[in-house]
């Protein structure tokens, strides 16, 4: 395995303000980058909970801190975060959240996860491989037009029906079960591409976006976190692409309006309505804190870091 490179750390934790004696929850452990950096700054004393619902995940945290007295790791998702606080006895105490959105480096180091193009392995992208079914299934049933749909929805892919075409016809010969051969599909395919990424990102984005629910979880996840935070609690969250930071921008700038009301849309936005977005504001008052980007120095060192934007918030006392 590679070592892993939490992404946006230094900004992270200033954003959450971590305080020693103080009460966290790391949304998205992955492989424990970020929960190491709170743990430390806490130096023995509080409590940090993390939560992922990847089992690979869980147990790297049960063995890289399982003797740590002050941690605990639950397998879960993100957006059962108020189970698990309710469980635990902290719910309405929690000094601070942390969400890193997204696939983690780990995840797309091992080809077995088939989350990555650039590496051959099972056509799965499953964030939890016993949940569900895999990318291979899905495209072995869907519809032309629902994998259209996917594809230009989560991927904002605009070759989507050429593609969704081709993978039918290909199905037809012989089922695609791996990442190598979807990815040479989409490259062979013709039609309108970027010069700066592989031909398959955006594909392979929407699937697993779509496999894992990943933006449909997300509203409700941040739903709960502001109504489990302490009063002077923050909420830090860091996204990867336009279409989850969209969701992420909406729900705070809509959570930091004091009437309460939805604030509309801004003009000319586009948004498919059946692509989700946080409800309007009903919980408790969130104020920006506000919005970091990484450093040059860490795109260069770090290429998933280029795309990243930290938005952090705290709960009105």
């Amino acid at each position: 395995m590679t070592l892993h490179r939490p992404v946006m750390l230094d900004e992270a934790l200033t954003g959450l303000a971590v305080r020693a004696g103080g009460v966290y929850l790391d949304g998205t452990f992955g492989r424990g980058g970020h929960s190491a950096a709170i743990l430390e700054a806490l130096g023995g004393s509080g409590e940090l909970h993390g939560l992922d619902q990847d089992p690979q995940a869980v147990a790297h945290a049960k063995e890289r801190f399982g003797a740590v007295g002050n941690f605990r790791i639950h397998h879960a998702n993100f957006a059962q975060m108020r189970v698990v606080a309710e469980a635990a006895g902290i719910a309405g105490r929690i000094d601070g959240i942390l969400l890193d959105l997204g696939v983690s480096s780990p995840q797309l180091d091992d080809a077995s996860r088939g989350f990555s193009f650039s590496k051959d392995g099972p056509l799965d992208m499953r964030m939890n491989p016993l949940a569900g079914e895999s990318a291979a299934q899905w495209l072995a049933r869907a519809g032309e037009s629902d994998i259209a749909d996917v594809l230009y929805q989560y991927g904002e892919e605009r070759n989507s029906r050429r593609i969704a075409r081709r993978i039918m016809e290909t199905r037809a010969e012989a089922p695609l079960t791996t990442t190598a051969q979807l990815a040479a599909l989409i490259a062979a395919v013709p039609g309108p591409r970027s010069r700066h990424i592989h031909p398959a990102t955006r594909s392979f984005q929407a699937i697993r976006i779509f496999l894992n629910r990943e933006l449909d979880v997300l509203p409700e996840a941040l739903s709960q976190a502001g109504e489990l935070l302490a009063p002077g609690g923050r909420l830090a969250v860091i996204s990867f692409h336009s279409l989850e930071d969209r969701i992420v921008k909406r729900f705070m700038r809509e959570a930091g309006n004091e009437s309460g009301n939805r604030e509309p849309s801004p003009r000319g936005h586009f948004h498919d309505p059946r692509m989700p977005v946080a409800p309007a504001r009903t919980g408790p008052l969130l104020r920006k804190v506000g919005r970091y980007f990484p450093t040059d120095a860490e795109s260069a060192d770090n290429p998933r870091a280029r795309s990243a934007v930290l938005r952090v918030v705290e709960k009105a006392p």
